[in-house]
């Protein structure tokens, strides 16, 4: 696969309303958002849906070790970094514009012994490494919101290849529009029907979360149980998702099951 080590053209721009910061590629798109008010909080609904990941494995202490795809805002480095305390995150960006912009306006703390940052294509990181972790979340996307290699078969099965035992993959597909089918496809592909779509975001942002070994079962009761928990640990509030779950998702005998033991 061709290297992509060249950063991005666009702009990096800030703009602000309503007492809430938002980050934007060189256009109207959202790219991230922090209320200056609560900045460990996560602001977009999609965001807090890449959350989930926190309900469907058992235990606080898990992740250990997180990587993700992209910067952004770093309002999911940031949320980690904040309630999960044990955890080390590794985040990808090929734009070092974005890094900057982070730590000057969007408050990403500055500890490279838990928090690193590296300056490089998402693709390449993962096709070129063999490092293992626990929860791997991508959210790539150019100026015109194309999400690229991050979007392709060999880069999805990089990613299954460096899930540990029980990690779990995630990734924000932009709603159900044109090409949503082939990406569910290939990531269907890449980890062996062991994915799961989750119900679109009120933002039309659709949330997949995969494993390589260990499957997902978790009954419906229990996932309200770990959302409540969470709710009172992190203020992260996802019995919403919970609940569109249930309305919208098959969910045989009232577990989410995906996974090889389910299959």
């Amino acid at each position: 696969m061709t290297r992509r080590n060249s950063p991005p053209r666009h702009s990096v721009d800030i703009s602000e309303e309503g007492g809430i910061r938002y980050l934007h590629f060189g256009s109207d798109w959202i790219q991230g958002a922090m209320r200056i008010a609560r900045p460990w909080a996560l602001e977009l609904d999609y965001t807090r849906e890449m959350m989930a990941g926190l309900l469907l494995r058992n235990g606080g202490n898990w992740p250990r070790r997180v990587l993700m795809i992209g910067l952004g805002a770093a309002s999911l480095a940031k949320f980690l970094y904040r309630h999960r305390p044990d955890c080390r995150i590794t985040v990808v960006e090929i734009n070092p514009q974005v890094e900057f912009v982070a730590r000057q306006y969007f408050r990403l703390p500055d500890d490279p012994l838990r928090l690193e940052v590296k300056i490089e294509c998402g693709a390449d990181f993962m096709l070129g490494g063999n490092s293992a972790f626990d929860y791997i979340l991508v959210d790539g996307f150019d100026a015109d919101a194309r999400p690229g290699a991050l979007d392709s078969l060999p880069f999805y099965q990089a990613c299954r290849a460096r899930l540990t035992t029980n990690g779990l993959f995630c990734t924000n597909l932009l709603g159900r529009n044109r090409g949503f089918a082939a990406s569910i496809k290939r990531i269907d592909e890449a980890f062996d029907g062991a994915s799961a779509a989750f119900p679109a975001c009120e933002s039309g942002n659709t949330i997949v979360f995969a494993c390589a070994d260990q499957a997902v079962d978790v009954p419906l009761e229990t996932l309200m149980q770990r959302a409540v928990a969470l709710k009172k640990e992190s203020g992260l509030d996802l019995r919403p998702t919970v609940g569109r779950l249930q309305l919208n998702h098959p969910l045989p005998d009232g577990h989410l099951r995906f996974g090889r033991t389910s299959r």
